[in-house]
């Protein structure tokens, strides 16, 4: 399923463009899966993985965050579109731009967590765990209340 690039926008994964403030103020604001990450963690976070941000003129308005090894494994994290520029077919351009990245060809596993938008990651592959029993976590929910 191919999705056509959003006239007007831009995505691209060159570290250099990407806006910490723009990507901290999500998460920590208005996120359900990060709020109140400090800025720190965002800074590490993102110079420890694949970042696709997606840009109008030179404003980033959107972000896909990639953790992985490059050969076996990968999770998708911190995917969102900026409520402003939501409803253009932002998201579907973005999943597509990050399933065909070539560092993230050949993985045996590519994993996301998500309490709302499993149609739109299904329309990627995505799908329940096939196994949910053998994953454990270490799942430390207010860590970031506590910094």
């Amino acid at each position: 399923m191919q999705h056509a690039a959003v006239a007007g926008y831009e995505i691209s994964t060159d570290a250099e463009r990407l806006d910490i403030d723009v990507i901290h103020t999500f998460l920590a604001e208005e996120s359900y899966w990060a709020r109140g990450v400090p800025r720190s963690t965002v800074e590490k976070a993102v110079e420890n993985s694949i970042c696709f941000g997606v840009y109008t003129d030179t404003a980033q308005i959107g972000l896909a965050r990639v953790v992985t090894d490059k050969a076996t494994f990968a999770l998708l994290a911190d995917v969102f579109i900026l409520k402003e520029h939501r409803g253009k077919g932002l998201s579907k351009w973005l999943m597509q731009c990050v399933i065909e990245h070539d560092h993230l060809q050949g993985l045996r596993r590519l994993l996301l967590l998500t309490s709302d938008a499993h149609g739109l990651y299904g329309q990627f592959g995505f799908g329940p765990l096939g196994a949910p029993a053998r994953f454990m976590e270490v799942l430390r929910a207010d860590i970031y209340q506590s910094q």
